[in-house]
């Protein structure tokens, strides 16, 4: 059988600010219980956290494993096949995970590509590289059997190996746009790409065979913006590198309607955003060196759960963020100093407990993606 992936054809700008240094209305109290009774089949599984090496002489993904702590250990590297960079890729979700975790997607940025990778309990096994149809790929994200990358279409067979689609390359609104994050709507249905150098974001409609169409753009309510990530429905979080986060709703069209916005961090560039797996929570990590956390409400609102937006302080600039499939554990790649993948605790609060950093990991290390 092969499963239909496709790949849009676009050009990352790289912002320089953001390289420095699921039922909404449970109670805290339930949620917590929620996560305890949870952790024993999570962890009954095989937990990880995923990088990209990065490197110009060749790009690897680093492994690291999940403790029954939060806490990681290195687990060694595989190689891509591919090259990266060595740089910033400007971007969210460089690697990304299958829905059902047995894939693992990630960017080879300087040839070019996208290798496909096998996950088993042992670790990863590549199962093909292709070229992407266009020039620096950066972003990735996956729903079902679908792929889209910031790249030209293609087919996923069983064996990994990836087969054009016809008619799945489409533009941005523009050319020089700086995009930064592609993702999937929850129900897949429409895809999301953040334009930083226009201050828009792009939606495109998805049909059954998983070939999109579009965009319609809507106006950024904050500056630049970058990362985002979406509830358990249609609501929409974004970070914007310009210092803030907001909210949105899509409609039955489509179109992300502001519920609030733009919410300032107080915080230096905030550029990567996920989402708890309840929808209650949202979190920034900001390139200056921190995170914030935010509650969301019903209604898609949110709202600082630190007044001053510093809810983790990394103490140096960091590059991207990623939650454990369950939401219990919040993981942050330090790209500033010594480059490290810093793990915390999720509080029912929404506070973050620092489990400790784990470092070794070489300059230009980019992308995060747990389970």
């Amino acid at each position: 059988m092969t499963r239909h992936f496709a790949f849009i054809a676009l050009v990352a700008v790289a912002v320089a600010a953001c390289e420095q240094n699921r039922s909404l209305t449970s109670p805290a109290a339930s949620l917590q219980a929620a996560r305890d009774a949870d952790v024993t089949g999570d962890l009954a599984g095989p937990g990880a956290v995923y990088t990209l090496t990065n490197q110009v002489g060749g790009n690897a993904v680093a492994v690291f494993t999940r403790g029954a702590d939060g806490r990681l250990a290195s687990a060694g590297s595989v190689a891509t096949g591919g090259t990266g960079t060595g740089a910033s890729l400007g971007s969210q979700g460089a690697v990304s995970l299958s829905n059902d975790g047995r894939r693992l997607f990630a960017v080879n940025a300087g040839s070019n590509d996208v290798s496909v990778f096998a996950v088993s309990r042992t670790g990863l096994a590549l199962a093909s590289r292709t070229a992407s149809g266009g020039t620096l790929p950066i972003s990735l994200t996956v729903h079902g059997n679908v792929l889209y990358v910031l790249n030209a279409g293609f087919t996923l067979g069983t064996s990994g190996d990836l087969t054009p689609i016809a008619g799945a390359t489409l533009p941005l609104s523009g050319s020089s746009v700086g995009p930064a994050d592609v993702q999937f709507s929850p129900d897949g249905s429409r895809l999301v790409v953040t334009e930083k150098n226009t201050n828009l974001l792009d939606v495109y409609a998805v049909d059954a065979n998983g070939v999109a169409s579009g965009p319609t753009t809507t106006a950024s309510a904050g500056g630049t913006p970058f990362g985002f990530a979406f509830g358990l429905r249609n609501d929409l979080f974004v970070s914007e590198a310009a210092g803030s986060a907001s909210s949105y709703v899509l409609d039955a069209s489509g179109t992300p309607a502001l519920v609030s916005g733009p919410v300032s961090t107080h915080q230096g560039a905030p550029c990567w955003a996920v989402v708890t797996a309840d929808g209650r929570f949202g979190f920034t990590g900001n390139g200056a060196g921190s995170v914030s956390a935010f509650a969301i409400a019903p209604d898609g609102a949110i709202s600082l759960v630190d007044a001053n937006g510093g809810t983790a302080l990394i103490g140096a600039g960091i590059n991207d963020i990623a939650l454990s499939h369950n939401s219990r554990y919040l993981y942050v790649l330090q790209t500033g100093g010594a480059q490290a993948i810093h793990a915390f605790r999720v509080a029912a609060d929404g506070h973050l407990t620092p489990l400790g950093p784990i470092a070794g990991l070489p300059a230009g290390t980019r992308g995060l993606a747990a389970r």
